[in-house]
């Protein structure tokens, strides 16, 4: 994912110490190294780990509820019903479970909004996943924190505890654009800049946000974030489903980076994303699967993102499939501010590295690799996924996660959740 298009045929991947140490012919990589460990799919393309670039991960548990009953995400009012009596455990169980559908699906790196950010980055971190890690802020109460002091506070105990961690990076996470004062956005914007911390928001999620954003504060959304110091290259706008030819300029100028969500979208009624007008911008994008009752990877979505650009509205240039491969890998590494260690198949690198057999009748007879993943490409056909360097799918199987236990746990949430135990 170097050079826009280039595809290597019968060449070697080569792994020391959690790092890509080289690429090269299969040949000269026989001739100069003496691996100790030898792995060969010769019917596969390798490329690196997808990157889901907005989750809910613990909300996977409430999939089996009705819909129109359940929050379908984070900052949903009818959360606080729910988190009064749901804990750190239900956040661990539900992550646990999110892990596993994102390993299988050839997920790597995943960005997660929630309460107990910390059982979210222990989670991640004990079955080896890389993680970027939000931590929440909001004004109302929660089981996790009171006060906006509180969550900040507490969002802070955890990203000390894993600064510097190989695995585990942290990005405030603001509730949502009009549940914060003023005050509460410009203490945020401050921390993060003497931090150098990200900061992940759902923006232009909907026509009703935007609606309110404009009747309380005589703007829209993206408008009261640039007045308060806040779009920076630092920020990473979550959906802009909503978004006018103003709000993609405005986006453009101050450098933000935008997580497309486009089945989360389309489901819930927003719409879809501009993404070609945002792409013809220069914008940085990436992919995210959302929030409740949806799958956690983000195949679906990198499929929509090309077809999408074939319809007529949409406007700017046409995507290929080159570029929804990378807003699927390259894109979420760099939105998340992580693209100098992951993303791309360099030296160096982690060796985040997702294997796909093109073997099967979806991918066969091959002829554009690139163009017959994306189309035709799905969670099936994923192989072997590696997080720095650890194999944690082989050959379709996971290596460290316990997934009968962990669906054992996640069936007796699901029980409750649905007799409201």
């Amino acid at each position: 994912m170097t050079v826009r298009g280039r595809v290597l045929e019968n060449h070697s991947l080569l792994v020391r110490d959690g790092r890509i140490l080289d690429i090269l012919p299969s040949a000269a990589a026989a001739e100069r190294y003496a691996a100790t460990v030898v792995l060969q799919r010769p019917a596969h393309l390798m490329m690196p780990g997808m990157v889901n670039a907005n989750t809910h991960a613990a909300m996977s548990l409430f999939r089996l509820m009705d819909p129109d009953l359940a929050p379908t995400a984070w900052n949903d009012p009818r959360m606080s019903a729910f988190e009064q009596r749901l804990g750190p455990e239900f956040v661990r169980d539900g992550v646990l479970a999110a892990v596993a559908e994102m390993l299988q699906s050839g997920v790597t790196c995943f960005a997660d909004r929630y309460h107990f950010p910390d059982e979210t980055a222990r989670a991640a971190n004990e079955q080896g996943m890389r993680a970027v890690i939000g931590m929440p802020v909001a004004e109302t109460p929660s089981l996790w924190a009171r006060t906006a002091a509180d969550y900040m506070s507490r969002s802070l105990a955890v990203r000390d505890e894993y600064r510097g961690h190989a695995l585990i990076s942290t990005a405030f996470a603001p509730r949502g654009p009009n549940t914060l004062s003023d005050a509460t956005f410009a203490r945020i914007a401050t921390l993060a800049d003497e931090l150098d911390v990200g900061i992940t928001i759902d923006l232009h999620e909907s026509a009703a946000e935007i609606a309110g954003s404009v009747a309380r504060h005589g703007m829209r959304p993206i408008r009261r974030l640039w007045n308060l110091g806040l779009l920076t290259p630092a920020l990473n706008a979550v959906h802009m489903a909503q978004a006018t030819a103003e709000d993609i300029d405005l986006a453009q100028r101050s450098g933000i980076s935008i997580s497309l969500c486009p089945q989360a979208n389309l489901k819930f009624g927003a719409g879809l994303p501009p993404a070609a007008a945002f792409a013809a911008s220069g914008i940085r994008l990436g992919l995210g699967s959302g929030g409740a009752h949806q799958n956690q990877d983000v195949w679906g979505d990198m499929q929509l993102i090309a077809l999408m650009s074939h319809a007529a509205g949409v406007g700017g240039a046409r995507l290929s499939p080159w570029d929804a491969l990378a807003m699927a890998t390259r894109g979420g590494a760099a939105v998340l501010g992580l693209d100098a260690a992951v993303g791309t198949l360099e030296p160096d690198k982690w060796a985040d590295l997702c294997c796909i057999d093109l073997g099967g009748p979806a991918t066969q007879p091959l002829g554009n690799p690139v163009a017959q993943l994306v189309f035709g490409g799905a969670r099936a056909i994923v192989s072997d996924v590696w997080v720095a360097g650890r194999h944690l799918l082989s050959d379709g199987e996971m290596t460290r996660l316990d997934w009968a236990g962990v669906a054992a746990r996640a069936n007796a949430w699901a029980a409750r959740l649905k007799t409201g135990g």
